[in-house]
């Protein structure tokens, strides 16, 4: 049997000051850790001030460099090994997410997910097969993994940005085009914007799409 592994990383608990009526999960890339993204918190916490936020290090240490986590390794990119890191990396985000909604006494539609390269592919490949959705999933620089299976595996159907810069030089700006077709096709709500000139990352243009997603789905949702 494999032993359960416990996430944990940075936290920003709410500005206010008070109990969290809602929770924002950032998912760190590949070599990077719970410290990359975290640094988000303080700007969106500016227009969530009762959210709390944590960024958890991915379960492994990351075999293509000398420093930074993985959810999975990529030395091998075959679906069938993606498919499977990344079925062995939910089972640990899972109960990671399962653990923060009981600390914070919050139900699945109180928590959203914000996912940046592999840390986007593993917030979509979570949550469309979470028991009961969660408010909504910010993907950006990723691609959806497997999704052929999707129709057959989706259990939940959160709301789902996906922003990806038009130059990007690590994850192929068609892979957006791709993960937002299977999404409609499994009836999964989702909205896709580009980034013009835009290299493997995150812009303020694309941060700002990102907060009115959140303020939609966790103000008005």
């Amino acid at each position: 049997m494999t032993p359960s592994i416990e996430l944990t990383g940075p936290r920003h608990e709410p500005a206010s000051g008070g109990k969290a009526d809602s929770l924002v999960v950032f998912l760190h890339g590949l070599g990077a850790d719970g410290n990359d993204l975290i640094g988000l918190a303080p700007v969106l916490a500016q227009l969530f001030p009762d959210t709390a936020f944590v960024s958890p290090d991915a379960p492994q240490p990351c075999d293509m460099a000398p420093m930074g986590r993985q959810w999975f390794s990529l030395q091998d990119r075959s679906p069938a090994a993606m498919l499977a890191g990344a079925e062995t990396a939910r089972t640990a985000l899972d109960g990671f997410l399962n653990a923060e909604m009981e600390r914070h006494g919050l139900a699945a539609n109180r928590v959203a997910l914000f996912g940046f390269s592999q840390g986007c592919m593993m917030a979509l490949h979570t949550a469309l097969r979470r028991p009961e959705p969660l408010a909504g999933v910010v993907g950006c620089s990723g691609h959806l993994i497997a999704p052929e299976r999707l129709a057959d595996d989706v259990t939940a159907r959160p709301p789902v940005l996906l922003v990806h810069g038009e130059a990007d030089e690590v994850v192929p700006f068609a892979a957006m085009g791709a993960a937002e077709q299977a999404l409609r096709a499994a009836e999964v709500p989702v909205e896709a914007h580009a980034r013009p000139g835009l290299g493997h990352g995150i812009d303020q243009p694309g941060l700002e799409l990102a907060a009115r997603f959140l303020l939609k789905v966790l103000r008005e949702g």
